[in-house]
């Protein structure tokens, strides 16, 4: 296992990563039926032993030189007892075969401890969301002041945000990701983020308007929450990932707005990726085809329409339920319609 993903799951989280956008973890873990071993660089040893302590957690451990680009391939192959070409890995050219679709399946539901971790990071970003949006004022607080307090809130708790996304007035409205640029924000803001720890990621967006704004963005936010009901109501244990895509196609259609999904990301499963994979209405599915929703599964649709309507939380899979972990005490509440398997769900945060 290379990635961050396979190798945050298969140790129980140990990171964060030297580099956070490299595609190849500091740390690779090779597994048999009998043993399990962690193979690093010299340069990350010391931090391993002393952060990790991989024995304490049943791996053995080899160092190998840095400036070696085929040491850590070799020792994993080593370790194993077989020829390179003969171990199974989660996509390395210089490995076997790729069974990273395989690993994505078995890390999908999550056990009870990364349930509970799930929890407290969703409480996390949406307070880290709610805190910065709070803090805000029409007309001097600028994109990335805003962006900057919700980062300062999750780095001080020992997260990171691998997507942030803040933007401001008519960026929302024309734009479906208004990364920053600086700009005040006059009259509203759209605040996004994908918040990491321990391998983990969860993801959120909050609205923060004054009332005027609040009242003209309502019409759209009401549109995509008919759609965001509909595949909430679908995502239930049993279905196939594509047949809670197809009730989302649907969705749109009711909601006016036939094929508008092809606009943006519509989401998926979430957990030790920022999404464990994301497949659209009709295909191509690739390996994901026949992948049912499970108990234990962590999910965060992402439907949306022009002008600036968006809904994005995070819930885990339930028996006969789902449970909404990005979730902040106080927040305002937008109470769901009828068919909704929500009682309420994040409303826009109005700004005198």
């Amino acid at each position: 296992m290379t990635s961050p993903a396979s190798v945050a799951w298969v140790t129980g989280g140990f990171g964060p990563p030297v580099d956070r956008g490299s595609a190849a973890a500091d740390v690779w873990a090779v597994v048999s039926r009998s043993e399990a071993t962690l193979v690093t660089t010299v340069v990350e040893q010391d931090r391993l032993l002393e952060d990790y302590d991989p024995a304490r957690h049943g791996f053995g451990l080899v160092a190998v030189d840095w400036y070696d680009p085929s040491a850590m391939a070799r020792a994993c192959a080593e370790i194993a007892g077989v020829e390179q070409g003969a171990l199974a890995s989660d996509g390395r050219a210089e490995l076997g075969p790729d069974v990273g679709a395989d690993l994505v399946e078995l890390r999908l539901p999550l056990c009870a401890a990364e349930q509970v971790e799930l929890r407290g990071l969703g409480a996390l970003a949406a307070t880290a969301l709610g805190e910065a949006l709070r803090a805000w004022r029409p007309g001097r607080s600028t994109d990335r002041e805003i962006q900057a307090a919700i980062a300062c809130r999750l780095e001080a708790a020992g997260a990171d945000s691998p997507v942030l996304i803040v933007g401001g007035d008519e960026r929302v409205r024309r734009l479906r990701h208004p990364v920053a640029t600086g700009a005040r924000a006059n009259e509203l803001v759209m605040a996004v983020v994908v918040a990491r720890r321990l391998g983990l990621h969860v993801a959120a967006t909050r609205y923060a308007a004054t009332a005027v704004a609040a009242r003209g963005l309502r019409p759209v936010l009401a549109r995509v929450e008919q759609v965001d009901d509909a595949v909430l109501a679908a995502t239930v244990p049993g279905a196939t990932y594509v047949e809670v895509l197809a009730k989302l196609d649907e969705a749109y259609e009711r909601a006016g707005a036939r094929g508008a999904w092809r606009d943006h990301y519509q989401g998926g499963p979430i957990g030790f990726a920022q999404r464990e994979f994301e497949i659209a209405p009709g295909g191509p599915y690739g390996p994901y085809g026949l992948t049912e929703v499970k108990v234990g599964n962590a999910i965060a649709w992402n439907p949306s329409l022009g002008g600036g309507g968006k809904c994005e939380d995070t819930y885990l899979v339930e028996e006969g339920r789902l449970s909404r972990v990005t979730v902040q005490q106080g927040w305002p509440t937008s109470t769901a319609g009828s068919a909704s398997p929500l009682a309420e769900r994040p409303g826009v945060l109005v700004v005198d």
